[in-house]
This record gives structure tokens, C-alpha cells and sequence, in this order.
């Protein structure tokens, strides 16, 4: 039986979104690989669904996985299985993601977290349509569609060697680039209806009254990083927060963890652990406090003057060890990362915070 395809984020009428679903409808029928780019929660896996369940492989098997969630090797036994004894705990034959979706569509989301060894055994299984399991020397043939998401910049990361060209130039038979919700203005209102609507029917409520001409404002007026996952949330929980009032929504909740009283202060792990009752020592009663000695004052501390907003300038300082980093890296970001004693994407991840991206 044909599955029931969800569309939760392929509401509107927008030009850009209508622009999106016309290329999901000339590229499905082909059996060939496509790659989707787009921010986080512009609805990757749905676009891949449609492409899936609009081609001649609809009623074959349709399976995806997250490769950011998983190790290199889990990862690898995952997608191309394991044979019996082929590592600590193989008991038996693992069929692999591939083995299951032969004859339907995998679809690889988060493709730019994954490794050298990986990329090298997808080029080949696109190339040749053949695998063989960990730990196994049986070639296994296998007749899948693959499609594959990233919501970074893959050509960039090719030409500083981060990501496989050839790879990339096999992936992009064809590129389908999501539009951001900030570019899908038009759109807004007919989603957030959507997912209120959804909401009232889950906690049983009569109707849902609306939104007030306030909470409209709200949500065009707001810039939407989260995309249609972030505008699904919000809007849920609006819902949720004013449903003993039976009126229209006035204010949309937007930030939860928005109080007087959230901390502000970040406490670093190293904190934590210094600070549980474990790793505290007790001095004995005799002992006074005033009878420890102050450890002496650093050169760098003396050279401060106070006060001063501590994460501003910790931040500062962190910035600055990025860019000379860099620059003795040569701006190759895995050189960089080795310099720095971090991995490769946590080093990514610490220059996406600071915007150091593209510079």
C-alpha cells in the first residue's frame, strides 16, 4: 500500500516554494541522484519523500538516515552491514541500509559530516552499484536510488579538499536549493494556520480561534533562523499556552527560555566538575579560612583592567587564536583543526558560532 506522503512544509504559494515543486516533479521520475541543500528545518527529508514517492520507485522501500548521528564506524556498518565476526559483538549478518533499500531510495541526510573512507564507498557503489559488507569479501549488488542532503556549501568544501570532487560530481545529477521561510514570506500565515489547526485537534479543543492582528504581526515580523521547524514550535506552543482562554492568540511565544530569571552566566564543564560536592575538599575545623594563601596574580591578569564583561572578552580572545590559527594553518580548516587539538567539525561548529566561515 502507497504510504501517506506528509506535507507539512509544502504549503503556500509562493513563487519560491512553487518554483521547488516544479524541479521535485521534472527530476523524480529518473533514477538518478539528486542532492538537496537547505538551512536547518526547510524540510529536507519531506522534499526527499516527494521525490520518492513521485518516481517509479514509489512502492518500493524508502529509507534515510542521519550520518552526523553516528561514528565513522557505526556509520559505515550501518549503510553497508556487517558480516558475523567481522568486529567485537557482530554475532551475525547485519543488513546495511543499501541492502535494505534495493530496488527503492536511500536518502543520506547531513552528507558533509561524513568521512573520507565513507565518500570513497558511496563513489563506488554509485559508480558501480556494488558494495561489500564490513568484514565480508562478498561483493553485494545493490539497485538504489540515492538522495542526499547537507545545509552547507559542498562545492566549497571540495575545493579545500574537505569533501570528495568526484563524489560531489556524481551526487549532483541534479541540486534542488530550498528556499529559507524568510524568503517564503507569503507563506507564513498559511503554515502557522496549518500547524495551530493541528495543535487544537491534539488537545481536543472545539476550534482554533485564530491568530489577533498582534501575533500576525509577530510572526511576519520575526526572521525565522529555524525555518518551518522553528515556526511549527512556536506556533504549537502558542497554541498550548492559550488554550484554557478560547480566545485569539495575542502573543506568540517565540523564545521559552525567555525570563527574568534564566542565568545568564555560562559555567564551562571544567566548572561543573570542579564544583560538585565530590571534588571539594574539606579543611578541618582548626583551619581557618584566612590562613590560605592566595595563589599569586598571573602577568596577563595584572595587565587587565577592571571591570570588565567576561564573556566579551573571553569571546574576544577566542576569536583571535581562531584567526592566527588559521592563517599558520593556511585557512585549511583541517590543518587548523589538527593545530588546535579539536576535530574537524568541532572546529566548523566553533566558527560557524563566530561567523568566520567565509572570511
Amino acid at each position: 500500500m502507497r504510504k501517506q506522503f506528509q506535507q507539512d512544509n509544502l504549503i503556500g504559494q509562493s513563487n519560491a516554494l512553487l518554483e521547488v515543486l516544479e524541479h521535485i516533479s521534472q527530476v523524480a521520475p529518473l533514477s538518478k541522484p539528486v542532492l538537496i541543500i537547505g538551512e536547518r528545518g526547510t524540510g529536507k527529508e519531506l522534499i526527499a519523500e516527494r521525490l520518492h514517492y513521485l518516481s517509479k520507485r514509489w512502492d518500493q522501500s524508502f529509507i534515510k538516515l542521519n550520518c552526523s548521528s553516528l561514528s565513522e564506524n557505526l556509520l559505515e556498518s550501518e549503510l553497508f552491514g556487517h558480516d558475523a565476526g567481522a568486529f567485537t559483538g557482530a554475532s551475525k549478518k547485519h543488513q546495511g541500509r543499501f541492502e535494505r533499500a534495493d530496488g527503492g531510495t536511500l536518502f543520506l541526510d547531513e552528507l558533509a559530516n561524513t568521512s573520507g573512507l565513507i565518500q570513497e564507498k558511496l563513489l563506488r557503489v554509485i559508480e558501480y552499484g556494488e558494495f561489500e559488507r564490513v568484514g565480508g569479501s562478498k561483493t553485494v549488488q545493490t539497485d538504489v536510488r540515492l538522495i542526499c542532503a547537507a545545509n552547507e556549501d559542498l562545492p566549497t568544501l571540495a575545493e579545500a579538499g574537505e569533501f570528495r570532487a568526484d563524489l560531489l560530481d556524481r551526487l549532483a545529477f541534479d541540486v534542488i536549493t530550498l528556499p529559507p521561510l524568510r524568503h517564503r514570506a507569503e507563506d507564513i500565515m498559511s503554515l502557522a494556520e496549518y500547524f495551530a489547526v493541528g495543535m487544537a485537534r491534539q488537545l481536543k479543543l472545539e476550534l482554533f480561534e485564530g491568530f489577533s492582528s498582534s501575533a500576525t504581526q509577530q510572526l511576519m515580523d520575526y526572521h525565522w533562523p529555524g525555518n518551518i521547524r522553528e515556526l511549527k514550535n512556536v506556533v504549537e506552543r502558542s497554541v498550548y499556552r492559550n488554550a484554557d482562554t478560547h480566545t485569539a492568540i495575542e502573543q506568540i511565544i517565540i523564545d521559552p527560555f525567555d525570563s527574568p530569571y534564566r542565568p545568564t552566566k555560562r559555567v564551562k564543564t571544567k566548572e561543573r566538575q570542579q564544583n560538585t560536592a565530590a571534588d571539594i575538599p574539606t579543611l578541618p575545623d582548626e583551619v581557618e579560612l584566612n590562613s590560605v594563601e592566595a595563589a599569586p596574580a598571573s602577568p596577563a591578569a595584572n595587565s587587565i583592567s577592571f571591570p570588565i564583561d567576561f564573556k566579551t572578552h573571553c569571546e574576544q580572545s577566542e576569536v583571535q587564536i581562531l584567526k592566527q590559527a588559521l592563517e599558520a594553518g593556511q585557512f585549511n580548516q583541517k590543518k587548523t583543526a589538527e593545530q588546535l587539538g579539536l576535530s574537524y567539525h568541532q572546529l566548523r561548529g566553533i566558527l560557524k558560532k563566530y561567523n568566520l566561515l567565509d572570511k
